[in-house]
């Protein structure tokens, strides 16, 4: 910590207790989750602006970032590439005591405990989701203190303290600096709405290769597969005793396993088929906006653009689906808790995105042991209707030869350093047992 830090007033946080983990992961879900949603009611041709008039409502409500600015309304899918920080922090703000009793002895910071930065590439389009390890050390800005005042720049602190001292606009301007991308939207979410948004969508489906016991979290699991639901759900996030090597980068690639098949899950007809599944999702996010439990940019709050941008995602193909850890190395002695970036493999990964390059993982699935790849995804494909001019000419006995699909080859694709773990949605991953 500089001298500066100190006297502004900023003390160094120390890593957590394992009594305390906090790791609301699933808070994600809950802006992913509502994008799909209000595009997909609005794919199938039901009431999409059923919420505009709510989610309106959480303009208000919303923080300012560098560069914030109105976009048109658009029934398309937005133009160019777009950058988006997904935080979930560890606030027990408006939490129920019976289903987190350490809230009741809670020391009010608020932290960012779960960070991924969510890149949606221009056409061709592909989504990659890094996630950043809430304990690797990183230099933090100099952030507003929301009252006039200002904190100092730091040149090491853990990650996960940058939302403490600055709210969601210093997160994003900490991951700025990290990783030289402009973000243009974010968001951040609490517990409250966490087990509700698991119901909406109908649960998850998730693999364990072995027995599995949290005394943490709660968690038990048999082998085997298990379609989790609410309270189980975000358990199965948070867990990181009992899987891997028992660290939060095991715990990084479990969750991965979570997102994928979530991804899996919202593509496919059980959810984009479904109006009813689509509104009652699509609320359920809507409302933890309202009653505080998630803060997002003044640049998302336009319901319009939600749709935009979602649909931009909805038909990416699954080996386009990237979710990677942002690479790092250990510290040693008593420092050994904490992780490093690892740049220049970073830097790799980061160009390939800037030019829109589609990527090829060397690495392994997880750089915490937490899972294993099992088998490969089949993605639905829908039966198109045929057209009026289509029917007519095959009762006339001609025939349409289709285009062929644009792919991306293997001979297209950045190669990422081996450093950079991480899978795509195209692969079944299931989770490894502890030892």
């Amino acid at each position: 910590m500089t001298d500066q830090s100190r006297s502004a007033g900023r003390e160094t946080i120390a890593r957590h207790a394992d009594v305390k983990q906090r790791h609301p992961f699933f808070q994600f879900i809950a802006m992913f989750a509502v994008a799909i949603a209000v595009i997909g009611v609005s794919a199938t041709g039901v009431a999409a602006y059923a919420v505009w008039d709510t989610a309106n409502a959480i303009g208000s409500a919303a923080v300012a970032l560098d560069g914030d600015e109105t976009i048109p309304p658009s029934l398309g899918a937005i133009e160019g590439g777009v950058n988006l920080l997904l935080v979930g922090t560890d606030s027990c703000e408006g939490q129920d005591l019976e289903l987190f009793p350490r809230c009741a002895e809670d020391d009010g910071g608020e932290r960012n405990d779960v960070t991924m930065l969510v890149n949606i590439s221009d056409e061709p389009r592909r989504v990659t989701v890094v996630s950043i390890p809430r304990d690797m050390v990183v230099p933090i800005p100099s952030c507003s203190d929301g009252d006039g005042g200002e904190y100092s720049a730091m040149s090491a602190q853990m990650i996960n303290v940058s939302y403490m001292y600055g709210g969601l606009p210093c997160t994003v301007s900490t991951v700025e600096e990290l990783t030289g991308v402009d973000i243009q939207f974010a968001a951040a979410i609490r517990w409250t709405g966490v087990i509700n948004m698991s119901d909406a969508i109908g649960g998850v489906d998730v693999c364990v290769s072995g027995d599995i016991s949290d005394s943490h979290t709660g968690l038990t699991l048999a082998e085997g597969n298990h379609t989790l639901i609410g309270a189980e759900a975000l358990q199965f996030l948070r867990i990181r005793h009992g899987i891997g090597d028992g660290s939060d980068l095991g715990r990084i690639s479990n969750q991965q396993q979570f997102m994928s098949s979530m991804v899996r899950k919202l593509q496919s007809e059980s959810v984009l088929a479904s109006p009813g599944t689509l509104l009652n999702l699509a609320n359920t996010a809507v409302s933890q906006v309202t009653e505080g439990q998630l803060v997002l940019s003044q640049s998302l709050t336009n319901p319009t653009l939600m749709v935009q941008i979602a649909m931009a995602v909805k038909d990416v193909e699954y080996e386009d689906i990237v979710f990677v850890q942002y690479p790092t190395y250990y510290g040693t002695g008593a420092d050994a808790s904490h992780v490093y970036p690892v740049t220049e493999a970073a830097d790799v990964l980061f160009t390939a995105l800037a030019e829109n390059q589609a990527l090829n993982l060397t690495g392994e699935a997880s750089a915490g042991y937490g899972v294993e790849v099992t088998g490969e995804a089949e993605k639905a494909t829908a039966t198109p209707t045929p057209t009026a001019e289509a029917t007519e000419s095959a009762a006339e006995g001609e025939t349409e030869t289709p285009a062929p699909a644009e792919t991306s080859t293997a001979e297209e694709r950045v190669d990422l350093p081996s450093e950079i773990t991480g899978t795509t949605a195209a692969e079944v991953t299931c989770t490894q047992p502890e030892g």
